[in-house]
């Protein structure tokens, strides 16, 4: 897995960056912030399932490479305690992406759609990469209940500094405000194959809370 992410990172990152070494110092920054001790769900892993997913959906994408280099940078700076991950996950792209040949445009895309992860709804509606970004984001919630209870569990390590009694009306909270939507995901393809087991394992995982 590693040495895949590691070289579609040199793959897309090679088209505006002629220097490897920048490359490569990059590439171990982000190995480096995505495989901290306390990162047990947002991780790598999590970046990899997203873009390999990606690859299923690409005749739908608008900009390939924003999109892309908006799953690596979207969970860079994640602590469990803070509200601000999205906005200094952002701040941090926009921060490392200055020394590459993008248009500053392009790179404002990438800031609003790492933003619109926070509450998770559409910032941009000039096509569907936004929609795409995000059910991608959330495609674990419909997976299989084993798959997801792991999840689950992974997400409660992540959150270990709080108490039980802390953490389940938090996380109560969370999956509630998510079944009070009128769909979970956006686009018409991840509704088909997530919607419904999603909805299913939610309200499933609030039983047992």
């Amino acid at each position: 897995m590693k040495k895949w992410l590691k070289n579609e990172w040199f793959n897309i990152t090679s088209h505006y960056l002629d220097d490897a070494i920048s490359i490569d110092k990059l590439w171990k920054e982000l190995e480096h912030k995505y495989e901290h001790k306390s990162r047990h769900y947002h991780n790598l892993t999590h970046i990899y399932k997203m873009l390999t997913q990606l690859e299923e959906v690409e005749m739908k994408i608008s900009d390939n490479h924003a999109l892309k280099f908006t799953i690596w940078f979207h969970d860079v700076i994640y602590k469990s305690t803070k509200n601000d991950n999205e906005e200094k996950s952002a701040d941090f792209a926009i921060n490392r992406m200055k020394s590459f040949n993008f248009d500053k445009k392009r790179i404002e895309i990438i800031e609003n759609l790492i933003i619109s992860t926070k509450k998770h709804q559409l910032i941009l509606h000039d096509n569907t990469d936004n929609a795409l970004l995000l059910d991608l984001d959330l495609s674990i919630l419909g997976t299989d209940w084993e798959t997801y209870k792991k999840y689950t569990q992974n997400i409660r390590k992540e959150y270990a500094i709080y108490p039980n009694f802390i953490y389940k009306k938090g996380r109560k909270k969370v999956l509630e405000h998510f079944l009070e939507r009128k769909t979970l995901y956006f686009t018409d393809y991840h509704k088909t194959l997530f919607e419904q087991q999603a909805k299913e394992n939610l309200k499933k995982e609030i039983e047992l809370l």
